[in-house]
């Protein structure tokens, strides 16, 4: 055999041990899927086309549970972002004391008073859903609602996580009582960082106090204004300047 073709043999032998060694794959961006469209009059023929598709418009427009009923006109109006929350605070007690249920119609918000119903409408598939205020939260920038599992799945939220809504409340049929205010700060997983702010603020606030929430939400300093009303609640979070994105104020109604 010549040395030209022995070279050949060569680099054909080194180009199949190439192709046959170790293959990495490729990183891929996870992509969010778009939010469900909303059915119309051709649903029911694309359904034999493309069941898989519609599977998954019934899976995000599940309701399992009823929802509460609304009475009379809306008497506040909120545009903003909505977001969902699920098996990590299940079975665990809401601010109001009941315990969440993923699969009930219920919501977080910070201002609304707890037991407060309602209607959230997905502004860019237009579905919607009455909620119930049952906790609180989300405490997220530009956030104004954290809706359960069930309520997610009914407008849309579930898949995309979070959505543009506006946030209708209604007036309660339960006796009205004044609104009790506090400012919440930080977000910790180690309590040690939550007793560090909490030792620092305690200089300006005497009522500091580290409040710990169960599971996923971690440590966090709750400021209760001696006069625990809006106005003083505000003052105090306008007095509180930090850079650590982790040590944001929130106000939030705590009844």
């Amino acid at each position: 055999m010549s040395r030209s073709r022995l070279a050949y043999a060569a680099v054909l032998s080194a180009l199949m041990l190439l192709a046959s060694g170790c293959h990495r794959e490729t990183p891929r961006a996870y992509r969010q899927p778009p939010p469900p469209t909303l059915p119309d009059a051709n649903s029911s023929a694309r359904a034999s086309r493309n069941p898989s598709r519609d599977r998954d418009r019934d899976m995000d427009s599940e309701e399992t549970a009823p929802q509460p009923e609304t009475d009379g006109r809306a008497v506040s109006s909120e545009v903003g972002l909505a977001s969902w929350y699920g098996p990590p605070y299940a079975g665990r007690k809401g601010a109001d004391g009941t315990v969440y249920d993923q699969n009930a119609m219920t919501a977080a918000n910070l201002t609304l008073p707890l037991g407060t119903v309602v209607r959230v409408t997905n502004l860019t598939t237009h579905q919607t859903a009455v909620v119930r205020i049952t906790d609180r939260g989300p405490f997220v920038r530009g956030r104004i609602i954290d809706l359960s599992l069930a309520a997610a799945k009914a407008i849309g939220v579930y898949r995309v996580g979070v959505a543009r809504v506006r946030v209708e409340a209604f007036a309660s049929d339960r006796p009205a009582v004044a609104g009790r205010w506090c400012v919440q700060v930080g977000a910790f997983s180690r309590e040690k960082d939550a007793v560090k702010l909490k030792e620092q603020l305690s200089r300006r606030y005497t009522t500091a106090k580290v409040i710990e929430f169960a599971g996923p939400t971690g440590h966090w300093v709750r400021i209760n204004p001696l006069q625990p009303d809006r106005a003083h609640a505000d003052q105090v979070a306008e007095s509180i300047r930090t850079p650590d994105p982790a040590a944001l104020p929130y106000i939030v109604r705590t009844n």
